[in-house]
């Protein structure tokens, strides 16, 4: 037995000791490999590292976490690949001699990008100029930097390399913010950093995305007329167009655009339509047929203010919605309230509700520009009659939204019987009055009747924002009630109060984030700093055009930028591309950035709306500043307003701007066929592949191509829309 047990304790250590044995052979050689991986793994990361080509990749849009109304800090920034693609065109017009007048110049452009110096020289078989090959590739840099560049050498003295098409950067805002619709960024168009670490250090990439075309130029396209229910007054995002069942209203309560592209060319008014009545014979008499509609004749029947009379629709002069004259009107403000001088410091006025158009008509005669507001509940189409007469216009919808303006833009708000419920959804409409006032601006409120109740309610949210009241009087003659308030121009006030209801926004909330964000029930707080836009009221009307105050960085390119387009409009625009200026009211400027566009025209008989797209660099403010006005938008959706609304219309890269945003840029040139009235204008300024294909599409809509220039990849197309629908 001592035997045997002495086997089983040799037996146990042996299996003991072989197991040790096998565990280190293991861990032997999982070090062995560990080893050899390390090295091999070391030098296919070297390896990688000597070409970044394939590091940056695009994030796909399933990893953006961003809400739908999300302020976005950061900007795109332009890629480095690109700089000469983006740089601002540079317009070679300034020349009188370079002009082309009533011809086409094909814009397509040759293999080599040198060949495009070309000047314009010769004519073809059938009459039009052309743009003559030069030989040779050393001839064309020779020419690089010649007559064109002189032209504008100190116009690209003012701009940066790494800019986008863009005549200011963005140190000229007040706030830096750039407001996005998420839904509409591509994330492919973004620069993608890959950022790897080397050496303790962070060593970052950018790949280069290849972007196509704006405009396919394979795409034949063909047009048929909207079948829609509001027919020859279709507005996109604000009519309702899918619903089904009895319908109480054709508006939308907000704004709400269709899920697919329209494709569609808005019909003509059924009973015709004619050339609009000339300004200033328009501010008295329009053509009734161009703004028919069943509700407009029902409420001419109530009204004496507009009349039918045969085919046109008249306006009575110094006749309005108030008894005793719109003149009576505006004198029994200015005796209320002495501050109150339009047209020195009141140039820019908000017009809710436009129940009356001859309230912006006579003040446009005291130097006031006022713009009114259509609500998404005025059935009646006054904004449309507002836009025929002249006078500018838009319509938008206004419950859960901010309207589309800066903050403290408007130095006052006028309200007359204009149907909003100011004392509903918590208050956040009054507050949306109180964010685009300017701090010492004035809210005029005139009604014939309210209810003891709204009265009430009234009262209360006016306490509760500080507005000062200036005057409460009913008039004698007219038998309205006047009250006139004044905002706060110092922050101390907001601590006075008991109840801090409604509340101070945060620091970090945007006052001048404006497209699909929702109505805040804070109030912002007033600047006080120098360095701050609203700290000081504007200089008087019209030294305010020219007066650039601190808070606007670089103020030697806006005066440069003004300079450039007054230098552009007068030697180009009003005497180079044959068109007729006496038919010229209603003007946009698709791509605005500091207003020099609209300065330039000041002198003209017209009145310009500058778009500010959401992607841009924020320089409404500017526009603003300068009493000028504008909005903002995003050129993928529809803009707010009726169709045959503008006689002109000015896109300066704003095509070149749109790559990759947009899913089918061509909505952009069926909503210009939109809102253009027959016999419009366009100018568009733009790269040279874009205009190519552009200028075919315009073709396909029977426009007239009255113009075409191209010089160093960059171009110009003047097109007239004609009459024609599908």
């Amino acid at each position: 037995m001592a035997i045997a047990r002495f086997g089983r304790q040799v037996k146990r250590s042996y299996q003991s000791y072989g197991f040790c044995v096998k565990l280190s052979a293991v861990v032997i050689l999982g070090l062995c490999f560990v080893l050899v991986w390390s090295l091999f793994s070391n030098f296919s990361v070297t390896s990688q590292r000597e070409s970044f080509d394939d590091i940056a990749e695009p994030v796909p849009a399933s990893n953006w976490k961003v809400s739908d109304f999300q302020t976005h800090s950061n900007k795109i920034e332009p890629k480095k690949g690109q700089e000469s693609d983006d740089r601002r065109f540079r317009s070679g017009l300034d020349d009188k001699d370079k002009k082309i007048n009533n011809g086409s110049v094909p814009l397509k452009p040759e293999k080599k990008p040198e060949n495009l110096n070309a000047k314009a020289s010769g004519k073809s078989g059938d009459g039009n100029t052309k743009l003559p090959e030069k030989g040779g590739e050393k001839e064309n840099q020779e020419n690089e930097g010649s007559e064109v560049e002189e032209v504008i050498k100190e116009k690209e003295d003012n701009e940066g390399n790494d800019k986008e098409g863009e005549d200011v950067d963005s140190d000229v805002n007040a706030n830096e913010t750039v407001e996005r619709n998420v839904d509409l960024i591509d994330t492919d168009d973004l620069d993608q950093e890959a950022v790897d670490e080397d050496d303790g250090g962070l060593r970052n990439r950018k790949k280069k995305k290849k972007l196509g075309p704006v405009f396919d130029p394979k795409v034949q396209y063909t047009w048929k007329l909207c079948n829609t229910r509001s027919k020859q007054n279709y507005i996109p995002c604000i009519d309702i167009e899918s619903a089904t069942g009895r319908l109480l209203s054709y508006r939308h309560h907000e704004r709400s655009c269709p899920r697919s592209a329209v494709m569609c060319l808005v019909p003509l008014p059924h009973d015709g339509y004619g050339d609009p009545v000339r300004w200033p014979e328009s501010k008295t008499k329009i053509l009734y047929q161009n703004v028919a509609h069943p509700k407009l004749a029902a409420y001419i029947k109530a009204q004496d203010w507009l009349v039918e009379s045969g085919e046109y629709l008249t306006f009575p002069q110094n006749q309005s919605v108030f008894k005793g004259g719109i003149q009576h009107y505006l004198d029994s403000i200015e005796e209320m309230v002495p501050d109150i001088e339009w047209g020195k410091n009141i140039r820019i006025v908000l017009d809710m509700g436009c129940k009356d158009s001859s309230f912006g008509a006579s003040l446009l005669e005291k130097d006031v520009f006022t713009l009114t507001l259509g609500l998404k509940d005025d059935l009646v189409d006054l904004a449309q009659v507002a836009l025929e007469r002249g006078f500018p216009a838009v319509v938008s919808p206004f419950a859960t939204r901010r309207l589309r303006f800066p903050s403290g833009v408007f130095d006052a708000i006028h309200c007359s019987e204009c149907s909003v419920s100011w004392h509903s959804n918590g208050g956040k409409l009054i507050l949306e009055m109180n964010r685009i006032l300017r701090p010492g601006g004035y809210f005029i409120l005139s009604t014939k009747h309210n209810s003891i109740e709204a009265e009430e309610a009234w009262s209360t949210l006016t306490v509760s924002i500080c507005w000062n009241i200036l005057a409460d009087k009913t008039d004698e003659v007219s038998d309205i009630g006047v009250k006139i308030y004044q905002k706060p121009e110092m922050n101390d006030i907001y601590e006075l109060r008991r109840k801090k209801v409604p509340p101070l926004c945060k620091e970090n909330e945007n006052p001048d984030a404006a497209w699909y964000i929702p109505l805040k029930t804070c109030l912002h707080t007033i600047p006080e700093a120098i360095e701050q836009r609203g700290t000081e009221w504007p200089a008087e009307w019209p030294k305010r055009l020219h007066t650039f105050p601190d808070w606007m960085n670089n103020r030697e390119k806006l005066i440069a930028d003004t300079k450039h387009w007054k230098a552009i409009v007068n030697n180009s625009y009003l005497i180079g591309m044959g068109i007729d200026w006496s038919t010229i009211r209603n003007v946009m400027d698709m791509k605005a950035i500091s207003g020099g566009f609209a300065a330039a025209l000041l002198d003209q008989k017209v009145w310009v709306m500058n778009v500010v797209p959401v992607h841009a660099p924020d320089t409404l403010p500017i526009i603003f500043e300068r009493g000028l006005v504008g909005i903002y938008h995003d050129w993928c959706e529809s803009f707010g307003t009726y169709p045959r609304s503008y006689d002109l219309l000015h896109a300066d890269h704003l095509f070149s701007r749109l790559k990759n945003r947009c899913k089918q840029p061509i909505v952009i040139v069926v909503e210009m066929d939109r809102i253009l009235r027959p016999g419009g204008w366009a100018i568009v300024r733009d790269k040279v592949e874009i205009l190519n294909p552009l200028e075919e599409i315009l073709r396909s809509l029977h426009w007239e191509i009255r113009m075409t220039f191209a010089q160093d990849k960059e171009g110009i197309l003047c097109a007239q829309k004609t009459m024609w629908r599908p």
